[in-house]
Formats: structure tokens, C-alpha cells, sequence
């Protein structure tokens, strides 16, 4: 008794389609007439975009799918295509790697953005604009630092960080306090008790309007 497993069937080409739409284009090729072909190669690729409704939103969605038909094939379909047939060997090109940024970050969850903005500020000559600047940097370092941690953070704690960034170039002045920024963890059981009351509300409007329209 022979077994017919995946692992000795042809690899498919475009896993996508599944291995029918790919044995009818095979059974397209051996086609003796290219009227015949025409015929077949049509249906399969409305086929096709059945299979694969989200190409609908690609743009010249139809051109695709004739780009696709040609590579199951392996190029050997021999058809009236209202597009050009694609070259092999657009299909192995490769756009070279661009790499990733070996960036080092001393604070994670003030990200490089903090870095860069106290770069600039260091820069600034005018008293008056660097000052806004450090202020708007710090309130961003403690909204940054909220969210990160999830707990709430001392001003003290923004000031000491904003200076190990800037190597001691900017600071605050004293008694400046920051933007207040609270995490607030919330009560999953208040939310389900809103939920049921919001539900018991509706239940009670819709069995009003139903006595209502009885009434009339």
C-alpha cells in the first residue's frame, strides 16, 4: 500500500494558493492549444484571488496574481497575460540588510529620543528657550518613567537622571516641581461591576419600550 505524505509530494511554490491551484497550473501547461491555456489560466486566477480576498487591497491586485500564476509555473506557462511575464530573476533578488542601530542606551525607558533632546539643550544659548527645554525634558523623563516601571516616581529621582545624561550641564532650578504623573492600576472588579450595572440598565430599558409598545 503506498501513502501519499507531504514529504514526498513536489515543494509548493506559493504555500498560499495550496498544492490544487499549483497541480492546475501544471495541468495548464501540458495544454496542446494556447486557447485552451487562455481559458483555464483565467479561472485560476480568479481562483486565486478568491483564495486570497486581502490582494484585493494591494494595488494592481490583478497584476499580481498573473505575477504569481508565472512563478508556479516556474516560468513555463505559455499564456496571453495582460501584463508583462515577470523575470526569474526579480523573484531571487534580495535587498541588502540595513543593518541595526548598535546604539547604546544608558536609561532604556527614556529611550535615545531623551538622549538626543538633551543634546540639543545643551546647545541652546538662549537662557530663556533652554530652560522651557529642560523643563519640557524632565516632565517627559517622568511621564517616560511612569509607564516603563509602572510606579510612581520621585522628581528627585527625574533630577538625578537628567543629570547623569547631561554630565551635569543641565539641571532644574530648585523647588520646581513636575508635572504630576500617577500610575493608577485598575480595579479589574470595579470595571465588571460597571459592566453588569450598564447591562442590567439596558435590559431594564428595552423591557420599558416593549410595555410601551404594548400599551399602544
Amino acid at each position: 500500500m503506498n501513502f501519499d505524505y507531504n514529504t514526498t509530494r513536489s515543494e509548493l511554490i506559493l504555500a498560499e494558493y495550496g498544492r490544487n491551484v499549483q497541480n492546475m497550473v501544471k495541468y495548464i501547461i501540458t495544454l496542446p492549444t494556447k486557447e485552451e491555456r487562455n481559458k483555464y489560466a483565467q479561472a485560476v486566477i480568479d481562483l486565486m484571488g478568491f483564495l486570497n480576498p486581502h490582494l484585493r487591497d494591494v494595488a494592481d491586485f490583478k497584476h499580481k496574481l498573473w505575477d504569481h500564476l508565472h512563478i508556479i509555473s516556474n516560468y513555463q506557462i505559455d499564456v496571453d497575460s495582460p501584463y508583462p511575464k515577470p523575470n526569474p530573476e526579480t523573484k531571487e533578488f534580495k535587498p541588502d540588510h540595513i543593518g541595526y542601530p548598535h546604539q547604546r542606551i544608558k536609561y532604556k525607558h527614556y529611550g535615545k529620543t531623551v538622549e538626543k533632546l538633551i543634546a540639543t539643550a545643551i546647545e541652546e544659548q538662549n537662557p530663556e528657550r533652554k530652560a522651557a527645554m529642560v523643563q519640557g525634558i524632565a516632565n517627559f523623563m517622568k511621564m517616560a518613567y511612569v509607564q516603563w516601571n509602572k510606579d510612581n516616581v520621585a522628581d528627585e529621582v527625574i533630577l538625578k537622571n537628567l543629570a547623569e545624561l547631561s554630565g551635569g550641564a543641565l539641571a532644574l532650578e530648585e523647588n520646581v516641581n513636575l508635572q504630576k504623573v500617577e500610575f493608577k492600576q485598575q480595579n479589574n472588579r470595579q470595571n465588571n461591576n460597571r459592566g453588569r450595572q450598564n447591562n442590567k440598565k439596558n435590559r431594564q430599558r428595552n423591557n420599558n419600550n416593549n410595555n410601551n409598545k404594548q400599551r399602544h
